[in-house]
């Protein structure tokens, strides 16, 4: 008797990343490529606007990236998807040490509750004046970059050095272990999207931080399937 064929679904995994082009669905791959998980990438490309196309909606009724798909499951939110594919495909891998359970419980979730904000505020200042009528443009510009320096700079400088005294009393990962951990993959992308941006802005730990996670082979992996990601060509 002949053995039997696999078919096609056998070996097409069922994991697929929705994936936008410079957005946060670049920590997912890495993540992946770290667990070595099998898993289908779906590109989607920003708009003109650098807005998520309107197909995203398709997977997810807020239509924005990072989305997966496992079997019948449609998961979105970075934090979500990070926990769930550490505790369904990690075998106990990306796991902090007991000594930095805390501190990964921690910045897993500052990542996006407290950092990201900031940053999506500056974005919007400096998009405003952009998208403005011609004429008013150079006046919204000086009241947009007033406002940012008086309320989102302080702020911005605080968690910065927050994040770097952190890091010089660690091994160079958040959570002090080995490896890289949840809160690793939340704190690579506004860390990156800043050392992109200004390098002024980070502490030398904070930049080599961000160095040490663009070095890693499975990162390198994530960006060559992933595609031209605009936040790590500066240390690349």
């Amino acid at each position: 008797m002949a053995a039997p064929v696999a078919s096609n679904t056998d070996t097409v995994p069922k994991l697929i990343v929705h994936h936008l082009n410079d957005s946060r669905s670049q920590r997912i791959l890495w993540l992946l490529e770290e667990l070595e998980v099998p898993y289908e990438i779906k590109k989607y490309q920003r708009t003109a606007e650098r807005l998520a196309p309107p197909e995203l909606k398709a997977v997810h009724p807020l239509g924005n990236a990072p989305v997966i798909t496992d079997g019948d499951l449609t998961l979105a939110e970075s934090g979500a998807i990070i926990e769930y594919i550490i505790k369904k495909y990690g075998n106990g891998r990306a796991q902090p040490p007991e000594s930095g359970w805390l501190d990964d419980l921690y910045y897993t979730h500052y990542a996006e509750a407290s950092l990201m904000p900031i940053l999506v505020n500056k974005i919007i200042f400096k998009i405003i004046p952009e998208r403005s009528p011609f004429l008013i443009r150079p006046l919204l510009r000086s009241v947009f970059n007033q406002v940012s320096a008086l309320m989102l700079n302080p702020r911005l400088k605080t968690h910065v050095q927050m994040i770097e005294d952190h890091l010089a009393k660690t091994n160079g990962w958040f959570a002090g272990g080995e490896v890289p951990t949840a809160a690793d993959y939340m704190m690579i992308f506004p860390l990156e999207a800043l050392d992109s941006q200004d390098k002024t802005v980070l502490g030398s730990k904070t930049i080599e931080y961000v160095k040490r996670a663009h070095e890693r082979p499975a990162y390198k992996r994530a960006l060559e399937k992933g595609g031209e990601y605009v936040y790590a060509k500066a240390s690349l």
